[in-house]
């Protein structure tokens, strides 16, 4: 499942993209099949990059992939990177899970080039306050979430680090109410019946697409989606 549109952030060919917080790495593997570009992919926890690694892996074994790949572990706050070593970033679904957020658009943005693109989502303020209020352990835990973002909070903090915002888009509305029935049937209980069989609705739908279905979560998506998503533009120093 993406959360990012790669039309939208416009990756082409020969260009360095930068996925920071890869997890399993679904954002990496999708630039490595669209363009032959260089793709670094980061994380913090060494076993979602050793699957992002194999699966890249295979990916490459099978031809699937036109472009390059390296993975690194890492923090967001601290990248081991020199200044505009990429042309385009990708943060999904990561700002939420880190204490000095600031530092971290910081780092993004030193690193990014002029006129270089950055994507970011989070997750969208109503359906997290709600899963928050339904259970604390859905964010009281070891790498949970730690502040819920008002979209006017995260723009601002955007655009006060050199960014400008060049689309909004609101993303994965089904998905708000799967995580939410986790939170009212137990958010570590996965074999809770409701829940498994919401999750196997949206397996079913990632890989079938079905007309209907989409435009179901097109138009929840105008206000309960499950992810805000927004593309920004590093302005150029003209220091």
């Amino acid at each position: 499942m993406l959360t990012i549109d790669y039309d939208l952030i416009g990756i082409k060919d020969g260009e360095r993209v930068l996925d920071v917080g890869c997890g399993e790495g679904r954002h990496s593997w999708e630039a490595c099949k669209r363009n032959d570009c260089l793709v670094c992919a980061l994380d913090i926890e060494e076993v979602d990059l050793k699957k992002a690694h194999y699966a890249l892996y295979l990916m490459d074994k099978q031809g699937e992939t036109r472009g390059k790949w390296l993975l690194l572990k890492g923090d967001i706050t601290s990248l081991p990177f020199k200044d505009a070593s990429f042309d385009k970033i990708i943060c999904s679904e990561v700002l939420e899970h880190v204490p000095d957020d600031i530092q971290g658009i910081r780092e993004l943005v030193r690193v990014l080039k002029d006129d270089g693109t950055l994507a970011v989502s989070v997750p969208s303020y109503l359906p997290e306050t709600i899963c928050w209020k339904l259970c604390r352990m859905y964010h009281d835990r070891p790498g949970g979430h730690i502040r819920i973002y008002k979209s006017s909070e995260i723009i601002s903090k955007l655009q006060q680090n050199n960014l400008a915002i060049y689309a909004v888009r609101r993303k994965h509305a089904l998905h708000s109410f799967y995580w939410i029935s986790r939170c009212l049937f137990g958010v570590n209980n996965e074999k809770a019946i409701i829940p498994s069989l919401y999750y196997k609705f949206l397996v079913w739908d990632i890989n079938n697409e079905r007309l209907l279905v989409r435009l179901l979560d097109s138009f929840l998506n105008n206000f309960f989606s499950k992810s805000l998503v927004l593309y920004a533009r590093k302005a150029r120093n003209h220091s």
